[in-house]
C-alpha cells in the first residue's frame, strides 16, 4: 500500500467528515422523537473516524491496480455524497430530502465494496463496517423523519426560538 495514497483519500474522507463540524445536530436534532435503537452520541465520532480510516486504507490498496476505474469511480461517488447527507439533514433540516441521497450513498457503497472486493480482499472487506452503517443510518433516517413529519427545514432569514 502507498502511504501518500493512503494520506490523500484520507483528506478526502476527512474533508467530507467536515461537514459535521460545519453543520452539527444541535438543540434542534436534540429535541427530536428518535427511536429507541438510536445509537449514543458518542458512537458517530467513533464510527465515522473508524470507517474513513478503513475505506482510505482500501481505496490506496486498490487505487494503483489495473482496472481499478470502477472501484475509484465507486469511490468518489460514495465520498460526494457522504458529504453531502450531512448539511442536507443538518444543515438545511430537510430530513425526508436526505432519505435519498442516502439511498444513492448506500448503492455507491455496495458498488465500491463488490468492486473493491473484486481487486483485493483486504479492500472490500474494509467497506463491510461502512455498508453496515450506511444501512442503520438510512434506518436511522426514514424512521425519524416519520415521528417528526413536521419539521421545518431550516430558514436562514427566520429567528429561532428556543
Amino acid at each position: 500500500m502507498d502511504f501518500l495514497l493512503f494520506l490523500i483519500f484520507l483528506a478526502a474522507c476527512f474533508g467530507a467528515g467536515a461537514t459535521g463540524a460545519l453543520f452539527p445536530p444541535g438543540e434542534w436534532y436534540e429535541r427530536l422523537e428518535k427511536p429507541s435503537w438510536t445509537p449514543p452520541n458518542w458512537v458517530f465520532p467513533v464510527a465515522w473516524t473508524s470507517i474513513y480510516l478503513l475505506i482510505a486504507f482500501a481505496a490506496a490498496r486498490v487505487a494503483p491496480l489495473d482496472g481499478s476505474a470502477y472501484a475509484m469511480a465507486f469511490w468518489a461517488l460514495q465520498i460526494s455524497l457522504n458529504a453531502l447527507w450531512t448539511p442536507v439533514f443538518f444543515g438545511l433540516r430537510r430530513l425526508k430530502a436526505a432519505i435519498p441521497v442516502l439511498g444513492v450513498l448506500w448503492v455507491a457503497v455496495v458498488g465500491a465494496t463488490v468492486t473493491h472486493f473484486a481487486l483485493d480482499f483486504w479492500a472490500g472487506l474494509a467497506f463491510l463496517p461502512y455498508l453496515t452503517w450506511v444501512s442503520v443510518a438510512a434506518a436511522l433516517n426514514i424512521k425519524v423523519a416519520q415521528l417528526n413529519p413536521d419539521v421545518q427545514p431550516y430558514d436562514p432569514g427566520a429567528v429561532e426560538s428556543a
